[in-house]
């Protein structure tokens, strides 16, 4: 069989397309690495989101859920640790007006808790991202949970 021009480019595409997403971290691998880089002990979900609690500030109380309203100071950044949003006098909202991951994240914190939360893309700005942030890349939250 006889490749036109056309058809080695789309082969030559096609392997260049493969060896890039071989090559390229999955979300989950950049998470857990910067977890270890941090020297975080972090528990994970089923939807792919990772968090960690802050041993001298676990909070007390029960658990909001996922339709409590909340109050939540909180600094977001990339993995790169580029500050995207801050809020150090805290924000109160219901979880049901937030991005997944605080959805999800958030009631694994009691009062008064304090961690971190590392929000895979899916569960954040998805792939198209949002201001500074940019698509299919996963972030993270210092977050307390002032109240609920």
């Amino acid at each position: 069989m006889k490749l036109t021009r056309l058809g080695v480019l789309l082969v030559f595409a096609l392997l260049i397309s493969i060896f890039a997403a071989c090559s390229k971290k999955s979300e989950d691998q950049q998470m857990l690495d910067y977890i270890a880089k941090k020297g975080w002990t972090a528990s994970g979900t089923s939807e792919g989101l990772y968090y960690v609690q802050d041993t001298s500030a676990l909070g007390s109380g029960g658990y909001p859920n996922a339709s409590s309203t909340v109050k939540v100071k909180y600094t977001g950044y990339l993995l790169d640790e580029t500050v995207f949003d801050s809020n150090s006098s805290g924000f109160t909202t219901s979880l049901t007006k937030v991005i997944p991951g605080w959805q999800i994240g958030i009631p694994k914190f009691k009062k008064g808790g304090k961690g971190h939360l590392l929000i895979p893309s899916a569960l954040g700005y998805g792939s198209t991202g949002a201001g500074s942030i940019p698509g299919s890349v996963p972030i993270v939250f210092d977050i307390e949970l002032v109240s609920f």
